[in-house]
């Protein structure tokens, strides 16, 4: 496991909700007292220069007494990183979008009487939007956002603000659009009497054969989309929930999710340690390509595990979209159990996030993002699990698999 190098120091406290109505009931959610802010910087990436991590103050549940009581800051202000101001601009708009159809004013029919009705929710996110485009500098933009914005933590897991935190991403691997000696593991399609099918629905050693390869009596002959030379990069394509794929004919398809069957997801990752083959502290995604690598047949013996089958459909090059019907933004975008959160809200997400090193290397350091909630996932469950989206590609896929620690996540709301 990565070590992290950010300093683990505060004492976030709860804050008891008085008159905070069905929203106390309906979202796992309390509102922060200001000052516990006070040394939360609010997001680092959107400024051009660097920041020195050693004095980012993380709110946790202890206090470390050697924290800086201050966070030291440069004599300049920063000037913005355009492209990240720019991709956080996208995933709000792209929020909006999402809170003028009929989907969100249904999912938020629930809340209308709350201080998270959609109306509440959309107008902060407007005014975000406003304060990105014409404050200075990234320091007045934070200084703004905490005048002007009450932050409410999710409770955790834990009932004290614990959060943990798992990446996603929409690799990119080679395939076939027909099955030859090579390219031998298919996607499928949803089958189109699957509504039709008994339950429970057929297991997935059922569905494709214990060695991935199909079945001559599966429910999903004919049904397949695409072939992969690599049996754990189709499993993995089905966790994921998209790809693009690269065409032996020299085009490029994607594919997206387009349905499941009915069982709960289980973790490959969580049955390795399960059977002893890794400790959770050591366990990531690189480890687990490793591992199947030098045991292959060890596959046959741990996908069949997994009985919760995913269906894709071809996308026609359009990016990975969320549950919302949104477009998702690499680091922008998170995925939380939306029968807990507020869909497509804006969020800020104090987190173990991988970075890529101008040496190449990969580093993880605790730091504070702004995140639109965006999406769901079929293993995101409960008010202490987020899931954010790191992009497409292989390094967005090395970054996701080392991404596993505990933070915080906070949404925000106009006073």
């Amino acid at each position: 496991m990565i070590k992290l190098v950010s300093s683990f120091c505060l004492g976030l406290s709860l804050v008891a909700v008085t008159g905070w109505g069905q929203v106390s009931t309906a979202l796992p959610l309390q509102p922060v007292a200001p000052e516990k802010l006070k040394y939360v910087g609010l997001d680092d990436k959107l400024a051009e220069n660097k920041v020195n991590h050693q004095q980012r103050t993380v709110y946790r549940w202890s206090t470390n007494p050697s924290c800086p009581t201050t966070q030291t800051k440069a004599k300049t202000p920063a000037a913005w990183n355009k492209s990240q101001r720019q991709a956080l601009l996208t995933a709000i708009e792209q929020s909006l979008y999402y809170f003028s159809t009929p989907k969100a004013a249904r999912s938020y029919s629930k809340y209308a009487n709350t201080k998270f009705s959609i109306e509440n929710v959309r107008r902060s996110l407007v005014r975000f939007q406003e304060l990105l485009l014409t404050t200075t500098s990234p320091a007045a933009l934070e200084a703004a956002v905490k005048q002007e914005f009450i932050f409410y933590q999710s409770v955790g897991k834990d009932k004290r603000g614990k959060v943990e935190f798992t990446g996603y991403f929409e690799p990119t691997y080679t395939a076939s659009r027909v099955r030859t000696a090579e390219y031998r593991y298919p996607l499928y399609r949803q089958p189109p009497n699957f509504k039709s099918w008994s339950h429970p629905h057929p297991t997935r050693a059922q569905l494709e054969g214990k060695d991935g390869l199909g079945n001559g009596k599966s429910l999903l002959q004919g049904q397949e989309l695409v072939w992969l030379s690599d049996r754990l990069e189709a499993f993995l394509v089905q966790v994921q929930g998209s790809a693009r794929l690269k065409i032996t004919d020299g085009t490029t398809m994607t594919v997206g999710y387009d349905g499941t069957t009915n069982y709960p997801y289980v973790s490959v990752g969580a049955e390795l340690v399960e059977d002893g083959i890794f400790t959770k502290d050591e366990l990531s995604l690189p480890k687990l390509l490793d591992y199947f690598a030098n045991n292959p047949d060890k596959l046959d013996s741990y996908i069949p595990r997994n009985n919760r089958f995913i269906f894709f459909r071809e996308t026609q090059g359009k990016p990975p979209t969320g549950n919302l019907g949104v477009p998702v933004t690499g680091d922008r975008s998170i995925a939380t159990d939306k029968s807990l959160m507020p869909p497509g809200a804006l969020a800020l997400i104090v987190a173990p996030i991988p970075k890529v090193e101008p040496t190449g290397e990969i580093d993880t350091r605790v730091v504070s993002r702004y995140v639109l909630d965006q999406d769901t996932g079929s293993a995101i469950k409960g008010a202490g699990r987020v899931d954010i989206f790191l992009g497409s590609g292989e390094i967005a896929g090395e970054r996701a698999g080392r991404l596993n620690g505990s933070g915080n996540l906070f949404y925000l709301l106009l006073k």
